[in-house]
């Protein structure tokens, strides 16, 4: 890695412009090893750090940070993650600001999400820029507190987490809708970025990354049905912020135990608010359904359980409904064909970036070949068997 040249808080940073605002198909991910991370974190916010880790990632880079007893941190702030957004992403530093406010926001308001770690400065962003080579690039830097638990994906997916995950997805959405305000907040409003859901159609550039597997043909269709029956409703959708990215990784999970013998879990944190943008509550159930599929062993009720939980806080209208199963087929598609196009670009990080498509093909398969009236019937079943719950 090239030497740190200089940074500031980046609430001073100019912005780019929306229509910029999609993950680059440059893929300007940082490479900073695990010595200079710790040596940013010393630097920057002014902690002693013990151990450095370098956590998997998609295009930004995470380290897991031990801090130093002596530092005079509490017991239950000594751990946090470093955590270094992509250099194209790190142009909108205004956006970057808005998440940020907004997990402090949800904090506040009882979610499990993390603390950010203030600049020796008083910031909570700080925009490093690096020399590389004959150019420059600025990434943008904020520490946050390490979140207890395992990710969901690493234990089993029972019908009552799948429930509450479903719950605190629209408690998550609803509350932002309604009480989240900041001046930055039309930020969110990000355009052409990839991972929002209605933007399924954007797919047509990267596509070509799926020559010669087989699963082209599929993903036409789901593009070509998306604009056909979704493009024409959204107008008739609630809209909200969503996370975007409520997936198997992103939603930690704890034991608690009401007696040695009865363990059950509950979620601990939620993680990873960089896909966060304006779209609509049946867009975050439908994406919710999505990840949580990918790990079941019995893919089909997943989504029953999650929808149930959605609807004793949000309840979706009939048309809401009806483009459900569409909006889960959109939601795979994007994973499988984005991660297959990254791969061309990172082979190296080939390994982490397929995670869905080892079994997200399969289950697409199978909900296309079934047709929506029939995986319809077994997730509307499923929610109506749940005792009805009236929104808080």
């Amino acid at each position: 890695m090239a030497s740190l040249l200089s940074g500031r808080g980046s609430e001073t940073h100019n912005t780019m412009s929306r229509e910029n605002d999609q993950k680059s198909p440059l893929l300007t991910k940082p490479s900073f090893t695990e010595l200079q991370a710790a040596t940013l974190v010393e630097s920057i916010f002014g902690l002693n750090v013990s151990k450095v880790k370098a956590l998997p990632s998609y295009d930004d880079q995470n380290f897991h940070v031990h801090i130093s007893k002596d530092n005079g941190t509490p017991e239950e702030l000594s751990e946090y993650v470093l955590k270094i957004t992509n250099s194209e992403s790190s142009k909108n530093s205004d956006l970057i600001e808005v998440q940020s406010h907004a997990i402090m926001f949800l904090r506040k308001e009882g979610f499990p999400t993390a603390a950010l770690q203030s600049t020796k400065e008083g910031n909570i962003t700080f925009l490093m820029t690096v020399g590389c080579g004959s150019e420059t690039k600025s990434y943008m830097m904020r520490l946050l507190t390490y979140l207890p638990g395992r990710p969901i994906a690493q234990v089993p997916a029972t019908p009552s987490i799948l429930y509450e995950i479903g719950k605190v997805a629209a408690k998550m959405d609803k509350t932002l809708q309604e009480k989240f305000r900041h001046p930055g907040i039309n930020n969110l409003h990000r355009g052409d970025f990839i991972w929002n859901l209605k933007n399924v159609p954007l797919l047509e550039k990267y596509v070509h990354a799926l020559d010669g597997n087989g699963n082209r043909e599929i993903v036409d269709q789901v593009i070509q049905q998306f604009k056909d029956k979704i493009l024409p409703k959204l107008n008739h959708f609630r809209s909200c912020i969503n996370h975007g990215d409520f997936n198997d990784h992103n939603i930690l999970v704890d034991v608690s135990r009401a007696s040695p013998e009865d363990a059950s879990y509950h979620i601990s944190g939620i993680l990873d608010f960089d896909d966060m943008s304006y779209g609509y509550y049946v867009f975050e159930v439908a994406i919710t359904i999505m990840y949580m599929m990918i790990e079941s062993k019995d893919p089909l009720p997943v989504g029953g359980h999650v929808l149930a939980g959605f609807e004793s806080i949000v309840p979706l209208t009939a048309e809401e409904r009806d483009a459900l199963f569409l909006l889960v087929c959109g939601r795979f598609s994007q994973s499988m064909v984005m991660a297959a196009y990254t791969c061309l670009l990172y082979p190296e990080n080939k390994e982490y970036l397929m995670i869905t498509a080892k079994t997200g093909w399969k289950h697409l398969k199978q909900m296309f070949g079934m047709g929506q009236k029939a995986v319809e019937n077994i997730w509307f079943e499923i929610a109506q068997s749940y005792s009805p719950e009236k929104p808080v």
